[in-house]
């Protein structure tokens, strides 16, 4: 008796530093993913530019205002201001900012301030246990893309696609940058935002194929998507809401990328597919276009619609001043048939 309340008392005992330890560790949801924290007033953000560089200290300052509006504190990369002279020496650089920043316990959240071109030059770099063992708020989009499916895939990190500390950061876009971000609970329905003049609206929703579809949301621009497929860190669709979005590309340029996906299996078993507003995807001056004399509408018309799943165009995602931001890895019910993307998991903790 006396022998197996002293081996209870040990097992207990045992028990509580993992106890603790479990604690102290983010937990991961069934979906295996982790949240990170949600942001409070008063939290310190790390500043990086893991793709273009931002010289301009005006455009900085710009960037240390938006978090102040929004009650956080900036801490700047060490190497954000600085311009890119070597390639070499610039890759190092963007992930020593990175590193650092989740590696700080200081930092509470992890911003890019703006997209550009090069954050792929990282993701073969990139400390992944680094991440997962210290998980915050990472946020960005455009080229951003490529290490939201990188950090998402081998770090197990629900990321969030959404403004970078230069954008527009609009009624709408600051709406659902705070439920994102700074709610634990999950975001619910989002649409585009109210028009103002029906006869021309500015944020057209349109219903490529009805229907209603759930799974994980993921998804991101376009052209980095298509870019990183036949790589360890391309993206996972099957049973997944899919999001894409770009800008400024031509329509057959639209066209060669989704072909690429349809060829790579990437709408096989898809939940559902949301293409977001696409400003400037047209054809221009210098015309090797026209050998596909179609528009936008018609190409995704073409490939999407051939889908046998919910599928919705014009969604405000990326590219616009009006923003969503979405949690990569999360729940989410796609109604396409009214135009709604609704966010049922919770994004932080």
């Amino acid at each position: 008796m006396k022998r197996r309340n002293f081996l209870h008392s040990l097992g207990v005992g045992l028990a509580l530093p993992l106890m603790a330890r479990d604690f102290i560790c983010a937990p991961t949801f069934a979906d295996g993913l982790i949240r990170p924290k949600a942001l409070k007033a008063g939290d310190t953000i790390g500043l990086i530019t893991p793709a273009t560089y931002v010289p301009d200290p005006d455009r900085l300052a710009l960037a240390e205002r938006t978090l102040k509006y929004f009650g956080l504190r900036m801490r700047m990369g060490k190497n954000a201001g600085k311009r890119m002279n070597d390639y070499r020496i610039s890759i190092q650089e963007r992930l020593d900012d990175l590193h650092t920043m989740f590696s700080d316990k200081d930092i509470d959240a992890v911003f890019a301030i703006r997209g550009g071109y090069g954050s792929m030059h990282i993701l073969d770099r990139i400390d992944y246990d680094l991440i997962n063992r210290n998980p915050k708020v990472f946020l960005g989009y455009s080229d951003i893309t490529a290490m939201h499916l990188a950090i998402n895939k081998h770090a197990k990190l629900v990321t969030f696609h959404g403004p970078i500390a230069l954008s527009r950061f609009t009624d709408y876009t600051q709406k659902y940058f705070r439920k994102a971000l700074f709610e634990t609970q999950p975001i619910g329905k989002l649409t585009n935002p109210p028009e103002t003049n029906e006869l021309r609206p500015s944020h057209t929703l349109r219903t490529i194929r009805p229907g209603v579809g759930t799974g994980p949301l993921i998804g991101g621009n376009l052209t980095l998507i298509s870019n990183t497929l036949g790589t360890p860190y391309e993206i996972e669709t099957r049973g997944k809401i899919l999001f894409l979005e770009d800008v400024d590309e031509e329509p057959y340029s639209i066209d060669r990328m989704l072909t690429h996906l349809r060829l790579a299996g990437k709408f096989d078993g898809v939940a559902g597919v949301i293409f977001g507003e696409c400003q400037d995807c047209r054809a221009k001056d210098y015309k090797p276009s026209t050998t596909i004399p179609y528009g936008l509408g018609e190409v995704l018309d073409n490939i999407l619609g051939a889908l046998k799943v919910p599928v919705l165009y014009g969604l405000t995602i990326g590219h616009t001043d009006d923003q969503l931001t979405l949690p990569l890895g999360v729940t989410a019910t796609l109604d396409a048939t009214n135009g709604t993307l609704e966010i049922v998991g919770s994004c932080v903790r």
